[in-house]
């Protein structure tokens, strides 16, 4: 007989108010957990309890819990004599601004958080509850891995959670909130998630620790230099959002929530707006300057564009020199793309290439349209570059953009050259309106660059090539790379003020709010790796 067990057995209730009773203090068991010190222990790491980070993320008084009684059924290793109520994870539903959501926190107090045959049953049975009622789902990732007593029998548990992860995407919003320890297979869930969460100093995600690390190739690092937040959020790009405390990180993750649909059947949640949709942006003259060269800051163009200059930057620190976020105009959702031009000057490489193209999947996955802002010289030239694949990285943003079928809008801000143009949302590749400034230079390369292939005979043979050179720039610009050179194609609808954007945007948006494009019939398609 368990300790939990004999508690109880002396009870001996003699009607229901007796039975309710052992129930409420069954309850209060479950709802404590192994008690004071272990949850001191918890707050010494700096970390909340799974109850604790439930509590914030959730509307108050909201939760509704799920299989508060499970408890684990092994032996063997001393598991017999620990059977905790709830397993080691919370799991349940509740409301996000009166939204429902579905989550399953880790209890690290509770066998490390450690994945078992019950505590994997648990997670399986939210999953399939959130992907049957159409709702997010949000996991509190706190968990040392797979439970050794349990053997293969945990491990087969990570293996439903994984195919639960891979038959949601695109159907349900699922967020991963690591708050703790994440390693091994268990890593592998929020990789398979839209976005994942990471809190400094108490988060780390790797396949491997670094003891392994060591003992195999001898490399000594620590647990955050190996797979903390930074780590992942900087370099890996594992991470979309990291932030200084548990706290921040759950009220980041609710204005997430509030900027998603509950599934793909259903628009993103609009919101009342008091930014006048016919407000003028005379700021953006000065914003953007019309040397091609110099470098500005994209963000702020966007922030003079948007509701009330809000917006979520996702990956806000990889692949910089590319912008991916979600905001709102006239109280709509809108996902936004746009070069950087602070950054490696705006170019297109590897890691941009991947950032944008599942963004634009994920957005056209969930119905939200996408504007795209160019300011783009072209792709990363370099060895390094195309060893590591250019081609096959950068055909994963083109095939994002070709196969969404949500509203499409491209804006040229100010250059737009080569392949790089047409990867990003040019008008020959789908996109629904496409605009541009009175600054704009589209075109196949810059004009010093045209010009010296052209002209290289001409200007070898001139008495001052330099001179010569400057003047042939000057009319290749005049002749090919004028403003008004693509509108005068048909390559772009319109050419606008900058001051007027914000209204051309919202006016576009509105008119292809019902835009419906079918897509030939398919199982799926064989997007580049």
């Amino acid at each position: 007989m368990t300790t939990t067990t004999a508690a109880f057995a002396s009870l001996e209730p003699a009607d229901l108010h007796g039975r309710v009773a052992e129930l409420r203090q069954i309850r209060e068991q479950a709802l404590a957990g192994p008690g004071r010190k272990a949850t001191e222990a918890q707050h010494a790491r700096g970390k909340l309890t799974a109850r604790e980070r439930i509590d914030l993320l959730l509307d108050a008084g909201s939760f509704q819990e799920v299989e508060p009684l499970r408890r684990h059924r092994a032996s063997g290793f001393g598991m017999e004599a620990k059977r905790p109520y709830t397993d080691g994870v919370v799991t349940g539903w509740g409301t996000v601004e009166g939204r429902t959501v579905f989550v399953y926190a880790h209890d690290f107090r509770i066998f490390g958080g450690a994945l078992g045959e019950a505590h994997a049953a648990k997670i399986h049975k939210i999953m399939d509850m959130a992907i049957a009622a159409g709702a997010p789902l949000v996991s509190l990732n706190d968990g040392a891995g797979a439970r050794i007593q349990e053997g293969v029998t945990a491990l087969a548990g990570y293996g439903g959670i994984f195919r639960r992860n891979t038959q949601a995407s695109g159907v349900i919003p699922q967020i991963s909130v690591i708050l703790g320890p994440c390693a091994g297979g268990a890593a592998y869930s929020p990789a398979l998630t839209d976005f994942v969460f990471m809190v400094r100093d108490t988060s780390q995600m790797f396949i491997t620790g670094p003891d392994v690390v060591r003992a195999v190739t001898g490399e000594e690092i620590t647990h955050n230099g190996l797979g903390g937040a930074d780590v992942h959020a900087q370099t890996s790009g594992v991470a979309h959002f990291v932030y200084d405390d548990e706290e921040t990180c759950l009220a980041e993750v609710r204005y997430l929530l509030s900027l998603l649909p509950s599934n793909n059947r259903q628009p993103p949640p609009r919101t009342a707006c008091t930014d006048p949709a016919a407000r003028r942006s005379p700021a953006l003259l000065d914003l953007v300057p019309a040397d091609g060269n110099r470098p500005y800051d994209m963000t702020r163009v966007i922030e003079e564009i948007v509701d009330d200059g809000e917006l979520m930057e996702v990956h806000e620190h990889w692949a910089r020199n590319i912008i991916c976020a979600l905001a709102r105009l006239d109280g709509h959702v809108v996902g936004i793309v746009a070069n950087q031009p602070q950054a490696l000057a705006g170019v297109l490489d590897i890691e941009a290439s991947e950032k944008a193209a599942r963004f634009v999947q994920f957005c056209d996955a969930f119905s939200i349209p996408i504007l795209t802002l160019l300011d783009v010289p072209g792709f990363l030239p370099g060895v390094d570059q195309e060893h590591g694949g250019i081609i096959r990285h950068g055909a994963k943003l083109l095939y994002a953009y070709c196969n969404a079928s949500v509203p499409r809008i491209s804006l040229v801000v100010r250059k737009a050259y080569g392949g790089a143009y047409i990867v990003m949302d040019s008008q020959s590749i789908g996109a629904d309106l496409t605009y541009a400034w009175p600054a704009n230079e589209i075109a196949v390369m810059g004009a010093d660059g045209a010009a010296n292939v052209i002209f290289r005979r001409q200007i070898a043979r001139s008495e001052d090539p330099e001179a010569t050179r400057a003047e042939l720039v000057k009319e290749y610009k005049s002749e090919l790379m004028h403003p008004y050179y693509a509108a005068e194609r048909g390559l772009i609808d319109d050419v606008i003020d900058p001051a007027a954007t914000r209204e051309v945007l919202i006016k576009s948006l509105s008119m292809l709010r019902t835009k419906h494009a079918a897509l030939p019939s398919r199982k799926h398609g064989n997007p580049p790796q």
